[in-house]
């Protein structure tokens, strides 16, 4: 268990050999419901210490020893599960508001704890939801990984909101919102603080990004109505998703944030990004080889459709409540 240097695309990769071992979709009992001996009896919401991380506070030395060309070091760093809920069987748009708004809390505490631990650099905060991304076990949680490195998605964001900041003097995302709130046709939801729409950049047909009206880079500098406004805005997000076809939809949230090397990010706009594999009811959008070996995405959707069909959905959860 090691971090080994690409030296191709200049970032950091995880060896992390033994999550081989994790169970897939164990039939004799969750281990996240209270009773399983390894989580409170009792609980609202919980951090859990991953059983299988890919980086951990106290590493064990790499397998093999670097060289000039190809660095390898210790994974430091730390995997935590967050649980949603003690219920099995609840999904984020089905939690009460109040309670999602103590989730966005909690995320918002562990971010700025592990991100005080010396050497983590960037804190990501995300949630895998549904077989078709991965998931081996369906009660609701999602995951927090605090590297020791700022991953390499994050840092081309980084430098690209930068070069926008230089060139501009504004911010990306800030930019992106406005010009979205001008066309119209991509917003799927507005309201409380915070815009989300589907990109006309889009990866994935259902791709959306959340942002916060406000310019501002992290959780830590929201303020109570913003995490309010924040847990209504994932609710109905994820509960239109669930709406479009009528089942409980799969999807990669990812939180954008500031790093916590302790650089000053001012350019930077704090920001959530979905990823759902499904372009139809009985669809998945694949990674193939264009995607994944020259990262030039192929949308065999329409954004504008897409946004239209989900807006819908989300517009029909929201007056649910």
């Amino acid at each position: 268990m090691e971090l080994r240097w690409d030296p191709l695309l200049r970032t950091w990769i995880m060896v992390a050999s033994r999550r081989q071992e994790r169970p897939l979709l164990p039939e004799d009992g969750c281990p996240f419901c209270p009773g399983s001996g390894k989580v409170p009896d009792e609980y609202e919401i919980f951090a859990y210490d991953n059983d299988f991380p890919s980086l951990t506070r106290d590493p064990p030395p790499p397998d093999i020893a670097g060289d000039d060309l190809l660095p390898v070091r210790p994974s430091c760093g730390k995997c935590e599960v967050t649980l949603y809920s003690p219920d099995h069987d609840v999904t984020l748009p089905e939690l009460p508001l109040d309670h999602v708004t103590r989730l966005v809390e909690h995320w918002e505490e562990r971010y700025r704890l592990l991100g005080d631990i010396p050497g983590i650099e960037y804190v990501f905060i995300f949630e895998n939801r549904g077989e078709a991304v991965g998931v081996t076990i369906h009660h609701p949680h999602g995951q927090i990984y605090a590297y020791s490195f700022i991953p390499l998605r994050i840092k081309t964001e980084l430098e690209s909101s930068l070069l926008h900041w230089r060139e501009k003097g504004s911010c990306l995302v800030c930019d992106l919102l406005e010009h979205e709130r001008e066309v119209g046709s991509r917003i799927v939801y507005a309201g409380d603080g915070f815009t989300a729409f589907v990109p006309s950049f889009a990866q994935y047909g259902y791709d959306v990004i959340v942002a916060p009206d406000r310019h501002l880079g992290s959780l830590t500098e929201m303020s109570a109505a913003e995490k309010r406004g924040l847990a209504r805005a994932l609710k109905c997000v994820t509960g239109g998703y669930d709406a479009l076809f009528g089942f409980t939809f799969p999807y990669m949230m990812c939180m954008h944030q500031d790093p916590t090397d302790g650089g000053d990010y001012p350019y930077y706009h704090f920001h959530i990004e979905f990823y759902p594999p499904m372009r139809d009811r009985d669809k998945l959008k694949y990674s193939a080889s264009s995607e994944t070996g020259a990262w030039a995405h192929i949308n065999t959707t329409v954004p504008e459709e897409k946004a239209a069909e989900l807006r819908a959905a989300v517009e029909r959860k929201c007056e649910e409540g």
